[in-house]
């Protein structure tokens, strides 16, 4: 009697009963740890995709993302699936040895 199930507390998506997973942020970027120090080194960039749109390279070493400091791609990975699809977030990246700043726009993988 009530009104369907409780909503769980985890920040993990849950898979709807279709066994579909829910829309998940996405930046259509391929990354790995970067190998001179913190951050993400992104060695892929889909085209079309929000981070090609950004102007995100292959190349680029993501340093934060929202003002979380990102370590290791997974840390990337945890930021990104954190996100909200549609809302701009600032990114520090590093890229031929300068510091830039750049908005990127989170997309969904429906």
């Amino acid at each position: 009697s009530g009104g369907g199930s409780p909503t769980p507390s985890g920040g993990r998506p849950q898979t709807p009963p279709d066994g579909r997973p829910r829309d998940r942020p996405t930046l259509g970027v391929e990354a790995v740890d970067a190998s001179d120090g913190p951050g993400a080194l992104l060695v892929g960039v889909h085209v079309p995709g929000p981070g090609h749109t950004a102007g995100l390279v292959r190349g680029d070493v993501l340093l934060t993302f929202g003002g979380t400091r990102l370590g290791t791609a997974a840390d990337l990975a945890r930021a990104v699936a954190a996100a909200r699809p549609g809302t701009a977030v600032g990114l520090t990246l590093r890229r031929a040895g300068g510091h830039q700043q750049v908005s990127v726009t989170p997309g969904v993988i429906t």
